[in-house]
């Protein structure tokens, strides 16, 4: 493997320009076809086999007016003042019927001719009397005495709630769309006194960032490392270019293709986030290791890049190999929107891989000698040897290897505390920051109306027979779910054109996140007291349930995925170290640290520990898919380090250090640069905790987090103390085993070998 690297090397080294025009021109053409095409995303959380999705998916076929998302606005005047009065009500009244005129809206009128006209309405809500009147006092919208239907006003008078039906789902919704429905609610203040607040049901893909300022911090930090890592502004650069045309091409190519394939609106920032990080990282260690041999060894800078490429760059392409496998496993998961998420990830760390190993000699090629000046050069030449504060660091690491493997179980077990208490859902306005819109309107909702309308259940209902149903039937189940407690309102919905289906509206007492809303969609699913006296089948869906179902399928399945990119990783790593325990010590690490990530995320976001550092004010509900998610990147993310580190040690072991001795002069060498890329990743990663939306805070913080403590407690302290315990058995594997593992020669061993080889022949000739 390292002899196919070092020839690329050197074939990118010596023909510049061809690679370098390639990956420009893969580049020039994926910004074409983005011109061209445009840019397709959806923010849609699909999970097929659940009950919420299949229910959603037979409405979209039988009763498509009911299969769409529901958007609100808040209509607000001060207090003491009628949100309904004279001087408002014509431009209520306009924003309204001009929203119900848009194609992608419910006109209820539609919806009750289609259910059999409001004389049926009517006749239902005479015979059950009291069952539906909600358990919040409000009253209705009337123009011209007809009551406007989708408007609720406060017992005092200053709020009115409008909700409506689309036809589609929010998600789905273009960002011109959303647009348009904030315009015309907005109208009313051009000649009114009420203001509109828009809630997060109407917060869709648009609202989701790429890139920003504070990604830009991020990738400066990573600069100014690079430079003090590097000591050269020109090498410094090299690193950024690369990972830039990585993502370039990576995320560009995800942008460029999703008119063809549906893209969730994170996928493409997932990509950025780990794109930069190891695009950075990946050609960090190249161009360190191509310095080190020009230094150290006096090569030529032609050489040094080869061999650099050969060596590193096999380290680099199995690093790149346990991320891509870490974020594959996503697929055993089988929710379409996590894989597309894996799929594009993983796509881009491949890319930077071919980036690295390709475009990175090329540039190298057009720098030449210059990647070390002659200062640099001058200066290591005197330079006497003496040893660093790496050395004097690993030594005491082993010196106390016992006392350090214990703190460092304690310190991250107790960081894993609050992991007991993690609560997995999807974002609302509760826990969006107070000066945001969503939760302005989350809070106005909650002290007008009550929590539950914040949420809304859809429970869907057919005849076991597959008949029309019997409207005494639909009668008796709203009458039955009208007793329960869990409840602010129930209204009946109607039917669809043939009968087959009807729909019943379900206000709970709880908000969308809250455990008793979880306990009311379990109980109307799986109760007979709620089809009491019926011949109903009758399910549950809605953007609450849909969240709901999410978080426990993902719960399900998280152990299924831990075991595959376990088992998975542990075959790579057994393969690449020749090692048995060297694998298991590595993910028994990783283990504490996920763990501590967890709980630290859970303490930040949930209880809202150090909030204001993080733009935070209000903790919720970690988002459901992060477990599954971080888990996978941070897997791979970590087992980056492990190569790089642990390779090392193992290069100075087959040059015949022993014991400790291979541990010190592989941990000297190698630590610098893992340190320097640990921190790197981390501030890329930290420049998307302050992005305004709360998903992608949680991802950029748990994994700046989890990257800090694996890198520089795990990695750093960790793995080195335990290898001084085992000494040379470290490196143990049954000779059986031994003669099966194919020999891909990581550290270059045998390449450097045939090199020494053909330099002595070339001497002696």
């Amino acid at each position: 493997m390292s002899k196919l690297f070092y020839k690329i090397g050197q074939t990118a080294y010596n023909k510049p320009w061809a690679f370098i025009g390639s990956w420009l021109l893969i580049l020039a053409v994926i910004v074409a076809l983005i011109v061209t095409n445009g840019v397709n995303t959806t923010s849609e959380t699909r999970i097929d086999g659940t009950e919420s999705q299949e229910i959603l998916d037979q409405l979209s076929e039988e009763f498509p007016m009911a299969s769409g998302g529901q958007g609100s606005f808040i209509f607000e005047v001060p207090e003491g003042e009628q949100v309904d009065s004279a001087e408002n009500i014509a431009s209520l009244a306009t924003a309204i019927n001009d929203i119900y005129e848009l194609d992608y809206v419910v006109n209820p009128l539609d919806m009750l001719e289609e259910s059999g006209g409001m004389a049926q309405l009517q006749e239902m809500q005479s015979q059950l009397g009291q069952v539906l009147e909600p358990k919040t006092t409000y009253r209705p919208l009337v123009v011209n005495e007809f009551p406007v239907l989708g408007v609720k006003i406060s017992e005092e008078g200053n709020i009115a709630l409008f909700s409506f039906q689309l036809t589609e789902q929010v998600e789905n919704l273009s960002a011109d769309e959303v647009d348009q429905l904030i315009d015309l609610a907005s109208n009313v203040e051009d000649d009114s006194a009420i203001s509109v607040l828009q809630t997060g049901a109407l917060k869709g893909s648009a609202d989701l960032p790429i890139g920003g300022t504070h990604e830009i911090i991020g990738l400066a930090i990573a600069g100014v490392i690079l430079v003090i890592t590097l000591g050269s502004l020109i090498a410094a650069g090299l690193p950024l270019m690369v990972a830039l045309i990585g993502v370039g091409v990576g995320v560009g190519g995800t942008f460029a293709f999703s008119g063809l394939f549906e893209i969730n609106s994170l996928t493409p920032v997932l990509a950025l986030m780990i794109g930069l990080a190891v695009g950075i990282d990946y050609a960090l260690f190249i161009v360190n290791r191509q310095r080190k041999l020009i230094l150290e060894e006096k090569l030529s800078a032609k050489e040094a890049a080869a061999r650099a490429v050969g060596t590193a760059g096999s380290a680099v392409f199995f690093a790149g190999l346990t991320v891509i496998i870490a974020l594959c496993g996503l697929l055993v998961v089988q929710i379409s929107f996590l894989s597309g998420m894996a799929l594009v990830a993983s796509m881009t760390v491949f890319i930077d891989v071919l980036v690295a190993l390709t475009l990175l000699p090329a540039l190298l090629g057009l720098i030449g000698e210059r990647i070390v000046s002659t200062k640099t050069r001058n200066k290591n030449n005197t330079k006497e040897s003496r040893p660093t504060f790496a050395t004097h660091w690993i030594n005491g690491v082993i010196k106390f290897k016992w006392l350090v493997v214990a703190l460092v179980i304690v310190v991250l077990g107790t960081m894993a505390i609050p992991v007991t208490e993690m609560n997995l859902g999807m974002p609302s306005g509760a826990s969006a920051n107070k000066d945001a819109p969503e939760r302005q309107s989350y809070d106005v909702i909650s002290e007008s109306f009550g929590e539950g309308y914040n949420g809304t259940l859809l429970l869907v209902a057919e005849e076991k027979d597959a008949n029309p149903i019997d409207p005494q039937e639909y009668i008796q189940l709203i009458a039955n779910i009208g007793q329960l407690d869990s409840i602010l309102e129930v209204q009946p919905g109607g039917f669809n054109e043939d009968g087959t289906i009807g729909i019943v509206s379900i206000t709970p007492t709880g908000g969308p996140s809250d455990e008793a809303t979880r306990d009311l969609v379990e109980f109307l699913r799986m109760n007979d007291s709620v089809i009491e006296n019926t011949n109903l089948d009758v399910g549950v869906t809605g953007l609450t349930a849909v969240n709901i179902d999410i978080s426990e399928n993902l719960s399900e399945v998280f152990p299924i995925y831990i075991g595959v990119i376990v088992v998975l990783s542990l075959v790579i790593l057994l393969i690449v170290f020749r090692s048995v325990i060297v694998p298991i010590k590595a993910t028994l690490g990783f283990l504490l640290s996920i763990m501590a990530t967890f709980g630290a995320t859970t303490a930040v976001f949930q209880w809202g520990w150090f909030g204001s550092l993080f733009g935070i004010d209000t903790g919720g509900p970690l988002l459901s898919f992060i477990p599954v998610m971080v888990t996978g990147i941070l897997y791979g993310l970590a087992m980056d380090y492990q190569v790089f580190l642990v390779s090392s040690m193992r290069e100075s072991y087959i040059h015949g250090h022993k014991g400790d001795k291979a541990v010190v002069s592989g941990y000297t060498i190698a630590s610098k640069v893992v340190v320097a890329a640990a921190l790197i990743m981390v501030s890329v990663f930290s420049g998307f905790i302050f992005t305004h939306d709360i998903m992608i805070k949680q991802i950029g913080f748990a994994l700046a987090f989890g990257i800090l403590i694996d890198a520089f407690l795990i990695r750093m302290i960790f793995v080195p103390a335990v290898m001084s315990m085992f000494g040379d058995k470290v490196w143990w594997l049954p000779k059986w085993l031994d003669k099966l593992l194919p020999d891909l020669d990581i550290e270059g061993e045998k390449l450097i070998q045939e090199l020494n080889k053909e330099s002595e022949l070339k001497k002696n000739n």
